[in-house]
């Protein structure tokens, strides 16, 4: 079945007409959402309030834990940061009482990345403020706001007296910031759904995904020779040579963007492949030359492309800095933790994108806005390794990884609207019990 279920116009109208009324709480919800500091392995808290969500919409929720030594052989499965015990991703699921149409998977993840310099946030980082329609906070936009409309879209449902006449899956879920741990965890704990929808924000526009890149985190670590600054041609400076390492890193990136290594859905974005140096650690004095210094860098991968093969070149790219005469009495070694992920496609012709697609005209009355992502979301396991239709569709935000980052409140509720459509004409509808 690749047309979605029709929708009677009364139902429609009694579904938009209840995500309407329920604006208040879906602001109230986004700031209880972005007051919890949810960094990598502090998503507790904001767990129990996915948790308390959901059962507060009528749902049972229900924890799946990470079990890495289980998750290990998956092809999808990137080497963790910290350790899994008390981080248990929170989910949740409908039955009908008569399946007609398609399962739908709605889920998104509780955790931020840090908040920087939080002296040069207008208001601080994790007290949600509203300015000008746009709420303000970390992760109010990536992506708290998603998990929202994805909560709000199932209560509109149920206000408007209707539920979902096919399964829905809803999960809230750790680490899309830095493996995906938590969303492979998810989908190999439940049922296979026919398609999922995670509501990542769009980049300043709403936004229907059609690509995104795959990730490589790894680790370079610089060892030196110490000595007195006094002497310090008589050492190695760890750090000067991880400015090396760095050089021949820029070089890589200029090559992997080069047309011929553009995946066509990638045809338009001259600068798909970023490598980040996103941090570095080192030194123990400011008069001795550095013994060690580390450095953790982000390389993007090209849809198509391996991120095994990507981590092999990066192994190569170090060696050859090795042989550079700057760092010449230098040792170089290389560990990967975190992302090993491969990117993805999301074919917009997919009935799940067209559906998306179709409500967003229906609401907006213009056709979404496609978008290659030059990062990475949780939608790659479905269409890579499960067997399901996946797309991203989420709100406009701004400053997402940055300073002041927002959402725009209007776009969250449009959002709303969208997906709540949405699963009515991919599930099809029926009375509440």
């Amino acid at each position: 079945m690749d047309t979605p279920l029709p929708i009677d116009p009364g139902a429609r109208r009694a579904i938009l007409d209840a995500v309407a009324a329920l604006e208040g709480e879906a602001v109230a919800l986004l700031a209880r959402l972005v007051r919890h500091r949810s960094l990598l392995g502090q998503e507790q808290s904001c767990l129990e309030d996915m948790a308390a969500a959901y059962a507060e919409s009528g749902l049972a929720p229900f924890r799946v834990p990470v079990d890495a030594a289980a998750l290990a052989g998956h092809p999808g499965f990137s080497p963790p940061l910290i350790d899994y015990a008390g981080r248990d991703n929170v989910a949740a699921m409908h039955r009908p009482r008569a399946a007609r149409g398609r399962s739908l998977m709605l889920q998104g993840h509780v955790d931020v990345v840090p908040e920087g310099a939080g002296d040069l946030w207008a208001t601080p980082p994790f007290e949600p403020a509203v300015r000008d329609g746009r709420m303000y906070g970390r992760g109010a936009g990536d992506m708290k706001a998603g998990l929202v409309s994805a909560v709000m879209a199932w209560r509109a449902l149920r206000l408007a007296g209707l539920q979902p006449a096919a399964e829905l899956q809803m999960a809230a879920v750790i680490e899309e910031e830095c493996t995906g741990n938590g969303a492979l965890a998810v989908m190999q704990a439940l049922p296979r759904p026919d398609a999922c929808v995670i509501p990542e924000p769009g980049p300043g526009f709403t936004a229907l995904y059609v690509a995104e890149v795959g990730v490589v985190w790894a680790w370079v670590t610089v060892t030196g020779r110490p000595a007195h600054v006094r002497d310090m041609q008589a050492g190695v400076n760890a750090i000067e040579a991880a400015y090396v390492v760095a050089q021949k890193f820029k070089e890589y990136e200029t090559a992997m963007n080069r047309a011929e290594h553009r995946h066509p859905a990638f045809a338009g974005h001259n600068h798909p492949i970023n490598v980040n140096f996103g941090t570095i650690e080192g030194g123990e004095w400011n008069s001795s030359v550095p013994t060690r210094a580390r450095v953790g860098l982000r390389v993007g991968v090209m849809p198509g492309r391996s991120c095994r093969d990507v981590a092999r070149e990066i192994e190569r790219l170090v060696a050859d800095a090795g042989t550079d005469p700057r760092l010449a009495g230098a040792r170089l070694a290389v560990a990967f933790r975190g992302f090993m992920a491969d990117g993805a496609v999301f074919d917009p012709d997919q009935p799940i994108a067209r559906a998306v697609a179709d409500c967003h005209r229906a609401v907006t009355g213009q056709a979404p806005r496609h978008y290659a992502a030059a990062a990475l979301t949780d939608a790659r396991f479905y269409t890579l390794y499960g067997g399901a239709q996946a797309t991203c569709y989420g709100p406009e935000a701004d400053s997402i990884h940055g300073i002041d980052e927002s959402v725009g409140l209007a776009a969250m509720h449009e959002v709303t609207r969208v997906l709540a459509l949405t699963i009515a004409g991919w599930c099809g509808i029926e009375p509440t019990q």
